[in-house]
């Protein structure tokens, strides 16, 4: 006969109770609902298909790729159909998929102001295709950020006509920047296509002073297509409140990718990833 180290009824209704409460966070990030990825920048891989056989030496579950910045009118890194090839390739050995794609030229090529800009989302909508992402992350930091509301409504207007495109290519363009959630909804909103949506660096609007928590639950999920995960040293040791921000993304039911932007405080890429994975997943899960 088997022992039940239960006291009485009461300190029973407590155990079931802690156990439903451990089995519903599981539900919610055990299966798979928010998933864990990483920069190719973070292993230093940029560009390079190897960066998926490292993800999955780690046990991460997907890697977003960096595009390749263009100099000289020449073609961008990953237009090329051989890189394109060798990137698929690697998937389906890795079983690791590319959720994104990361469109490094916005940094130089500003959409806010260069005419060119524009060819260079339309092509990173065509190579994120190409390559199974599903996602173009389009950048708007340093020079080429949008902190007024004249240049916000420029670059919306310029979306608009490139989320036809997107729309056509089943590919979203995530919007990546320093706003703020309110900017970011206003973007989202006016757009008003299921191809445009914000990418949220919990990291950048930590260091903005955000409230990140309540951004994320004001955004929602259907306005945002993913996450990236980094502070200024390990996860959970710095300015960056994950315990909150996990629960956020909980309360708003997200399905999808957060990838790692981390640093490497030790040098050793490989660890210090492993290590931020780890904290991610016993937070996530236990």
């Amino acid at each position: 006969m088997t022992r039940m180290f239960v006291a009485d009824h009461a300190s029973r209704r407590v155990f079931l109770q802690l156990a439903g409460a451990a089995a519903s966070v599981r539900e919610c990030f055990g299966q798979s609902t928010l998933r864990i990825g990483i920069m190719d920048l973070v292993l230093r891989q940029a560009g390079k298909p190897e960066a998926l056989s490292l993800a999955k030496q780690l046990g991460l579950e997907a890697v977003q790729v960096t595009i390749g910045k263009s100099s000289e009118g020449k073609p961008l890194p990953l237009e090329d159909p051989g890189i394109q090839k060798a990137y698929r390739d690697s998937a389906k050995r890795t079983q690791i998929p590319i959720d994104s794609t990361y469109l490094d030229m916005l940094h130089q090529s500003c959409l806010k102001n260069d005419p060119g800009a524009r060819e260079w989302v339309a092509k990173g909508i065509e190579i994120t295709k190409k390559l199974n992402a599903g996602i173009l992350m389009t950048v708007f930091f340093g020079k080429c950020a949008v902190p007024s509301r004249q240049e916000l409504d420029y670059v919306i207007d310029k979306f608009r006509d490139l989320v036809t495109e997107a729309e056509r290519a089943d590919i979203i363009i995530g919007f990546e920047n320093t706003l703020s959630g309110e900017d970011n909804r206003y973007a989202v909103d006016r757009i008003s296509s299921k191809a445009f949506k914000v990418w949220y660096d919990v990291g950048n609007s930590t260091f903005n002073g955000y409230d990140v928590p309540a951004e994320i639950r004001m955004l929602g999920r259907d306005r945002i297509c993913q996450f990236h995960f980094k502070d200024k040293g390990y996860l959970g040791e710095g300015k960056v409140q994950f315990i909150p921000i996990l629960q956020a993304i909980r309360d708003i039911q997200y399905s999808g990718y957060a990838n790692l932007e981390t640093v490497s405080p030790s040098g050793s890429v490989m660890e210090d990833a492993k290590r931020n994975l780890d904290y991610l997943r016993q937070n996530i899960i236990g």
